[in-house]
């Protein structure tokens, strides 16, 4: 495994240089906004992200504002107490995208969200709280416990939120199999454990952010220099 200060310096080199690289890692996640959020808004936050996996993310955002009011902001129990006949009644409204099976989702994740609040907390108390060692374990409750929220999906809703987390990039992914630190596929467990220890070990000699971490590999690996002066 490639220490910290390799990945670093070759980063910085393809990306013109440390003042830049640093630019472009950006911020280390607030803990405190996830958790000022309410649970409609993770809701909401899952749900585009949902739409927008294999469509036009474009799309999706110019049509949000109309998802939104749809489905009464995402409320957890006014989506739970939706009947069938009603949910399949909206799917179908041109002011969104009629996707029913995606539709269905809402209600689902709405579902695993209020199980989860029954444990004393909000959802993104639960989030804000889950060890960043282990995020791979979070990525795995999503998508059992909720809906279409597996691959990267799950991940990509996470990062949106606040919630610290690496990405499985194209170019994060292309790092770990040309270091042979994985074989297989991408979300078997073995490769996912691997991807967690590598990341856990750059955290401890670095102190950079799992998210800040994702961007130093993908800036170290695939056809992404820049030409620039430090």
């Amino acid at each position: 495994m490639e220490s910290f200060q390799d990945i670093y310096l070759r980063a910085a080199k393809r990306k013109g240089g440390k003042k830049t690289l640093t630019a472009l890692l950006g911020e280390h996640p607030e803990h405190t906004h996830l958790t000022s959020l309410s649970d409609d808004r993770l809701l909401s936050a899952f749900t585009k992200k949902i739409f927008q996996s294999g469509f036009v993310w474009r799309v999706v955002e110019n049509k949000w504002l109309d998802f939104e009011e749809h489905f009464f902001n995402f409320n957890i129990e006014k989506m739970l107490m939706m009947p069938a006949e009603m949910l399949e009644r909206k799917a179908s409204d041109p002011k969104i995208i009629r996707n029913f099976k995606k539709v269905q989702t809402i209600k689902a994740n709405a579902q695993m969200i209020f199980e989860e609040q029954q444990n004393g907390h909000s959802f993104a108390e639960f989030i804000a709280n889950w060890p960043s060692d282990n995020i791979i374990g979070l990525w795995a409750y999503l998508k059992k416990n909720g809906q279409r929220l597996g691959g990267n999906t799950g991940p990509y809703a996470l990062r949106i939120l606040g919630k610290d987390t690496f990405l499985l990039s194209r170019d994060v992914e292309g790092y770990f199999r040309a270091h042979d630190l994985i074989s297989g596929g991408i979300q078997s467990k073995t490769s996912l454990n691997a991807i967690q220890a590598a990341f856990n070990h750059w955290q401890e000699e670095s102190g950079l952010s799992l998210s800040q971490l994702s961007r130093l590999i993908a800036f170290a690996t695939g056809d992404n220099h820049i030409q620039a002066a430090e």
